[in-house]
């Protein structure tokens, strides 16, 4: 989430020093975040539920009604 709301936001740079790789050797390995999340819902190893689908999508509904958005 926070990797797609510094790209959703549009920032001009990213500043970071430690990488994936240096968290993984401290004990904190997201690899399997990477993998799973390439996975459809129901293959993924945390069972995810789709709830209210129809209205899932009225936010981004609302927001292509705007028009002062910026596109993505």
């Amino acid at each position: 989430m926070c990797l797609g709301a510094i790209h959703w936001a549009r920032l001009g740079a990213l500043y970071f020093a430690g990488t994936r790789e240096d968290a993984a050797r401290a004990g904190f390995d997201d690899s399997l975040l990477y993998e799973q999340m390439a996975l459809p819902f129901h293959a993924r190893r945390l069972h995810a539920v789709r709830l209210l689908e129809a209205e899932g999508a009225a936010p981004f509904d609302a927001w292509l009604r705007q028009p002062g958005r910026i596109p993505y």
